[in-house]
Parts: structure tokens; sequence; C-alpha cells
């Protein structure tokens, strides 16, 4: 994130356990925790008091609680600036269209990377992806897609790897590209080699030109898919 101000977030979610691993990435990313909370109404009022940049929270709040969808609507139009990021373990598309219809910049599934949640958070402030208010491209992380029906289980980013790999990118153009570790890259580099029965990024790029992939083109995002 550039600028000297340091950005400011919230944590929001009902397993104290979540918090400390959150505020851990959070603090990766530059970003200062200025309160952290199990309770979406607490999280809330947290939002209110100190206006901060960002707002993680998951969606299920606790018996009696707010809603995390009511959380993220309410606190966007207390903080209209504020970047709402969801860590949840579902994975239904209706429930992170849902989400993101709210007001989310970002959902993110908890069984992602912790490098890949902080590739989002970082994009959450970068202007080159986010405008300002709501945000013109809003990554889901976690979420699986096909990109085409020819491809054996690949997943979205797989796909977005896999046919840059065949376009001649090394690992770190890769990182730098997608905002995330060369250690992330060759993992999932080599789940692309289990899944093609290859050996080898050679032999994925041949793969990859013999099905057509480098005429499709999806589009790069901050969100890394799980595997």
């Amino acid at each position: 994130m550039s600028g000297t101000t340091q950005q400011s977030g919230v944590i929001c979610d009902s397993h104290p356990m979540w918090l400390d691993a959150v505020e851990q990435v959070l603090r990766r990313t530059g970003v200062h925790v200025i309160g952290k909370t199990t309770s979406t109404s607490e999280a809330l009022s947290l939002v209110e008091e100190h206006r901060p940049d960002l707002l993680m929270t998951e969606l299920d709040g606790n018996a009696g609680d707010l809603n995390g969808l009511v959380l993220i609507e309410r606190a966007r139009a207390a903080v209209p600036s504020l970047r709402p990021i969801v860590l949840s373990m579902h994975q239904d598309t209706q429930v992170i269209e849902a989400a993101l219809g709210a007001g989310a910049s970002a959902y993110v599934v908890k069984t992602a990377h912790p490098d890949d949640l902080a590739s989002v958070v970082r994009q959450a402030f970068s202007h080159s992806v986010y405008m300002a208010g709501r945000p013109t491209v809003r990554p889901v992380l976690g979420q699986e897609h096909a990109a085409v029906d020819r491809t054996p289980g690949l997943t979205r980013r797989e796909l977005e790897i896999l046919r840059l790999v065949a376009e001649g990118h090394s690992n770190a153009q890769l990182a730098r590209m997608l905002w995330v570790t060369e250690q992330t890259v060759k993992f999932h580099l080599s789940n692309i080699y289990r899944k093609l029965d290859v050996a080898n990024r050679t032999e994925a790029s041949r793969w990859a030109q013999v099905h057509g992939l480098l005429d499709v083109r999806p589009e790069l995002t901050p969100a890394l898919a799980a595997s």
C-alpha cells in the first residue's frame, strides 16, 4: 500500500483464534488493527467510532447478534470509504453474491493461504483495481471456477497461471503479477502438473497450446482460487 499514512482495520469473527490469526496477516500488510471482537454489534460500534479503512468479518454472527450482511451494509453506510472483506467458510455462490451485494470488497474462503489473504488486503487499497467507494473488481478467494470444459479440474487461478506459464513468464514474474509469493506459485504449479499428468512447465505449456488454452484469457484478479 502506498503513502505514508498507515491503514487501520477492525476484525470480527466469532472464533477468537481467527481474530489473532487474521491480525497477524494484517500486520504483515501494514494495517494497524484498532479493534477486534467476536460480536458483530461491537464491530459496528468500533467502525462508527474509529472510522477504519478496513473491516474483516465473517458472515455468521453469534445468536442474537447482527447478521454479517447487515454489519457490512451499516458499516459502509457509516464509513463509505470502508473496504469490507468477508472471511468465511461458506462457498455457496448465492452467499458470496449476497456478501458482494451488501458491499463487501472481497470474499475470502477460510481455507485460503495466508499469503493470498494478504494479497487481497493489499489489492483492496490499490486504486488500479479498486476505485473509490464500490470496487470495480470484487475477487472471490477460495471459490473454484472452471474456465473451459476441456480442462481437467483446473481452478480459475490455475488456468490463469498455466496460460501465463505457457506465454513464457517466470515464477518470479507470476508472483509480482498476481501479488503472491513465489512459493504460492510453485504450490499451484505442482497442482497443475498433477492434474494434467505432466512432469514440468515445458510439458504443461505444450498441453496448454495443444488444448487451445492460449486463446482463453480469463481476467486477472488479486484473488487466488483454492486448489
